[in-house]
């Protein structure tokens, strides 16, 4: 007969049995600088042609680990302090977000997203930080890039909100993480009583931060031109209450551990006059500080 005690007893033999994580491998791409490069030109071409406003494009890192991913997911949670951090046990692994990213909330009938798009990496030197900052506010190329995804979102949750509820309250925000600071804007607009959570939620998904604009055609050329399908990065995860009310994140800043393998991955938007070398940069720009702290 099973008691108490003895639960209690194998739960913590499993406690103790449990090892950090550590990597067993180097971090690797899968795509080389030259690659990059190729696709980058491919998505300039896309632009020009008139298929699109901007691509979403990424790479994705892969190292092989052992040990326990809940223990790395704690330790990277405490550094980050991210807003929108999951963890959800898989089989065979786990998803270990780290978002900085909302993508859309549903509160008694009053919708909000805040779409991110716009990064530069923080500096050690306050001033020059502080300088990093206005440099982000004021960039051009980040506003417009920012702008074309409010343009979508509007859109995307115009087609179910109240007419006439959807409103901009706060755009072009330069808001501070503990590796980059990122430009958000926020969306909002009334949700008709007679629709659900899961309407917004098919409405609007994916987020259009991660896809680009138009964003069926905008997935399209991503499809074609990553290597690798994106699997949990990039996708949501979050909750549907009983209530009516939701909120979900953007699985940005993620890695997925699989069968003793973990990815991460990142990309930014790509414009027409996104330069190929500072947006390879931001890719790294964004995950560096993740992907060190596991090398530790």
């Amino acid at each position: 007969m099973t008691t108490r005690s003895s639960v209690y007893s194998g739960w913590r033999r499993t406690r103790r049995r449990r090892v950090n994580l550590r990597l067993t491998s180097a971090w690797q791409s899968n795509m080389s600088r030259q690659q990059y490069g190729e696709k980058f030109r491919q998505v300039q071409a896309y632009l020009h042609s008139g298929d699109c406003y901007q691509v979403n494009l990424a790479q994705r890192f892969q190292a092989s680990y052992v040990g326990d991913e809940w223990q790395a997911f704690r330790q990277l949670n405490a550094v980050n302090r991210a807003p929108f951090s999951a963890f959800i046990r898989l089989d065979e692994g786990a998803i270990l977000s780290l978002s900085p990213e909302r993508f859309i909330q549903l509160r008694q009938g009053e919708i909000q997203t805040r779409p991110i798009k716009g990064t530069l990496p923080r500096l050690d030197s306050p001033l020059a930080d502080a300088q990093q900052a206005e440099k982000l506010a004021n960039s051009p190329k980040d506003r417009a890039e920012n702008l074309m995804i409010v343009d979508l979102m509007r859109n995307d949750i115009g087609r179910v909100a109240v007419p006439g509820s959807v409103r901009v309250p706060e755009l072009f925000v330069v808001e501070p993480f503990p590796a980059v600071h990122h430009l958000v804007s926020t969306i909002t607009a009334r949700l008709p009583m007679t629709l659900h959570a899961s309407d917004l939620l098919r409405a609007a998904f994916p987020g259009g931060s991660i896809t680009g604009a138009p964003k069926v055609r905008a997935m399209e050329i991503i499809d074609e031109l990553e290597p690798q399908r994106r699997n949990a990065w990039c996708g949501s995860i979050g909750y549907l209450s009983y209530c009516g009310n939701m909120d979900t994140s953007i699985t940005i800043r993620t890695l997925t551990a699989w069968q003793g393998q973990l990815y991460c991955s990142a990309g930014g938007g790509i414009v027409a006059d996104s330069e190929e070398a500072a947006e390879y940069q931001e890719t790294f720009d964004k995950v560096n500080r993740i992907l060190q702290q596991l090398e530790n």
